[in-house]
């Protein structure tokens, strides 16, 4: 069994048997395209080639025939097709802030919280109903050349197979997909300017295509008879994959942005709009809050800031990542009082505002080189345990953490979450999460499965932390002032974000 992960800054795919065990991976990575301040977008064309070659990677390490492959993709994305079915966008990422005048303008001109209460999805650039809206109004050339507006795994599904379908996970995450009825919600179709005949058909997270492509048959060496099963999202997948699906059970995740979610038996939202409420499947809904920034601001760290730490691992032959954290290491928590906002490209939960900006704060002369890597590191997790004490109002104090992602590999970033938390912290057998996700859901699409629940037999745990007591007592202390400067400096934010895109 195959799963595939179509993420933001690279594809995987990883081979599984019946065991859940991984027999095989391959990644391709790619880049996201930044030209200008707001801008994030990505070259459909060049991720679907990315995604063959990891099939066809994968596929060759097969002991005989392949039963199914299963999609996990990124939310968000939006891409416009004209009546050739050819993009006639780059693929616009979560990561786009472009649209933020029109998420104010939703939510203040549009009862922007009583879409989000039908639909689940905040009112945010990241949001597809919001880059219409923006696309149709200030790009109206370009929009109404569109005869179909879709995502990445939507463009990828018609390139292989020639129809237009989006999983109810997918949808769940455009803002215009009702929650209750399963299908596209009509008031917030018209905010968005669009109609149901220019949406792909929304289908079960379960579903399977039958009929590969003779061409990318021959490319992937995967059987034209073989199901693909259409799958869900990255985020709701990942918690699939690391047996966070009990109630109770929190699952974080810092891969490129990060997030913390747990499932319900039913939708539920929030009447404040800190939180989103996707689909699973139609009877387990991933309620939590995503956050921009995640391994991201550290890849932005090793790139711009530690051009001389990069030189020393290629001389010991290690990854830069960990000569950065060994550093850190040698800084007491709490990085002697210099606290990092990551909100390099905005931020959605717990602020909802595009317009935030990255900060260091209490910079002193004592504070060096390795104070900046640690707190960076520091102001992530925070951020992150700042998302969970919103969804503590709605589930209560979880009683299991579950942590997975690019980070978990970690000691140091491992050890910080269960400090921040102050909570044991236990980390899944299996890095890839949302792919082993995605497997698991196919396997109970196809009938392999009696229950979703089975999971828990092919996720065992490799690490678990304790809080350390000292460590925590830090970070109690610096966490009131890292949640009241977001709300002082919100003005600033507006005021210095209105320069920048001047410039």
């Amino acid at each position: 069994m195959i799963g595939v992960d179509i993420g933001t800054t690279s594809t995987k795919a990883v081979l599984f048997n019946e065991k859940g065990e991984m027999l095989f991976r391959y990644g391709v990575e790619y880049p996201l395209h930044t030209p200008e301040p707001g801008t994030a977008e990505q070259d459909p064309e060049e991720i679907f080639q990315a995604v063959l070659k990891c099939m066809r990677e994968v596929s060759s390490h097969a002991n005989g025939d392949i039963e199914f492959v299963s999609f996990s993709s990124a939310m968000h994305s939006l891409i416009l097709v004209d009546e050739k079915d050819q993009p006639i966008t780059n693929s616009i990422t979560w990561a786009d802030n472009r649209s933020a005048s029109w998420a104010e303008k939703i939510n203040t001109e549009y009862n922007g919280i009583e879409i989000y209460r039908r639909t689940g999805t905040p009112i945010h650039p990241m949001s597809p109903l919001v880059k219409l809206a923006w696309l149709q109004n200030e790009h109206p050339g370009l929009f109404y050349k569109a005869s179909k507006f879709i995502s990445i795994k939507e463009f990828i599904f018609h390139r292989l197979f020639g129809k237009y379908v989006i999983d109810y996970s997918i949808a769940s995450a455009t803002g215009m997909f009702h929650l209750e009825n399963l299908d596209w919600d009509e008031g917030a179709l018209k905010v968005a300017g669009v109609t149901k005949d220019q949406l792909s058909k929304p289908v079960s997270t379960t579903e399977s295509l039958i009929g590969l492509k003779e061409e990318y048959a021959r490319m992937t060496g995967i059987a034209p008879e073989t199901p693909f099963v259409v799958g869900a999202s990255d985020g709701v997948l990942s918690n699939l994959g690391v047996n966070a699906i009990e109630p109770g059970v929190v699952a974080v995740t810092i891969g490129t942005s990060g997030a913390i979610r747990a499932v319900t038996d039913r939708p539920v939202t929030d009447p404040k709009g800190r939180i989103f409420c996707y689909a699973l499947t139609d009877k387990h809904w991933v309620i939590g809050g995503p956050v921009n920034n995640g391994g991201m601001i550290f890849r932005w760290v090793r790139d711009e800031l530690a051009a001389a730490e990069v030189e020393v691992a290629k001389r010991l032959g290690k990854d830069p990542y960990e000569v950065l954290t060994d550093i850190a290491e040698n800084v007491a928590p709490g990085s002697d009082g210099l606290i990092f906002h990551p909100y390099m490209s905005g931020e959605r939960a717990p602020l909802w505002n595009a317009n935030a900006r990255g900060s260091f704060f209490g910079l002193g002369m004592h504070h060096k080189k390795e104070h900046m890597i640690r707190a960076v590191l520091e102001g992530i997790i925070m951020n992150l345990y700042s998302v969970l004490l919103a969804l503590e109002e709605l589930i209560g104090t979880p009683k299991r953490v579950q942590a997975t992602g690019g980070f978990a590999r970690s000691e140091l970033w491992r050890q910080m979450l269960a400090d921040v938390f102050d909570q044991e912290v236990q980390i899944p057998e299996s890095f890839e999460s949302s792919c082993l996700g995605a497997v698991v859901l196919g396997m109970y699409g196809q009938g392999d499965l009696e229950s979703l629940e089975e999971v828990r037999e092919m996720v065992g745990s490799v690490h678990s932390h304790e809080p350390n007591p000292k460590a925590t007592e830090a970070y109690r202390k610096l966490m009131p002032i890292f949640i009241r400067l977001p709300r002082i400096l919100e003005s600033e934010y507006a005021a210095i974000s209105a320069y920048q895109q001047e410039s």
